[in-house]
């Protein structure tokens, strides 16, 4: 009879692990931790490619200039903004406080926010055409993969950086 209650306890566990959709957990080890699983993945089409030189420090430094400019404010910052991965490719900002980040629509406007500062570094300016390249191409131009914004509680967005090259790239969905 117990045997009989071990097997089956087995075969169910087995049943759920396979239905279990395996490709977003392997490739997103962070989702649980930081965030909860995002509904929809989205893809922007890079605008120009990374700059030659980018690599893991000069990415986890453009993060501590994004917190030392959140840190000179006379408020706190409704949200974190961190990089993970093994090379610190992924960009992650997740709100602190109750309310902030959790639309679509929110997000969108702090990427527009973002897009609007991004526009006036030395790096955006040299392109001479800075008012077509938004935060999404800044973060490309650093070897950024993907950029993650989470409301901290149910709702996350996640949009991952598809370079230029011979590849096809899905119709741009963020301008």
């Amino acid at each position: 009879m117990l045997r009989n209650k071990i097997g089956w306890i087995v075969f169910f566990g087995w049943v759920f692990f396979m239905i279990q959709p395996p490709a977003l957990a392997a490739e997103d080890r962070y989702i649980g931790y930081y965030y909860p699983t995002p509904e929809e993945i989205e893809i922007y089409c890079a605008r120009v490619p990374p700059l030659v030189d980018m690599d893991k420090r000069r990415r986890v430094g453009f993060v501590i200039g994004i917190k030392e400019g959140m840190s000179n404010k006379a408020y706190d910052s409704a949200y974190a903004v961190f990089a993970k991965g093994g090379d610190s490719e992924k960009l992650i900002i997740v709100a602190k406080t109750e309310g902030h980040l959790g639309t679509i629509y929110r997000v969108r406007a702090l990427l527009a926010d973002l897009t609007n500062s991004a526009r006036t570094t030395p790096i955006f300016e040299e392109s001479g055409v800075p008012e077509y390249l938004t935060f999404l191409d800044l973060l490309t131009l650093l070897g950024f993969e993907s950029v993650t914004v989470s409301d901290g509680d149910t709702f996350t967005h996640q949009i991952e950086i598809r370079r230029l090259s011979g590849a096809a790239c899905p119709n741009r969905s963020i301008d």
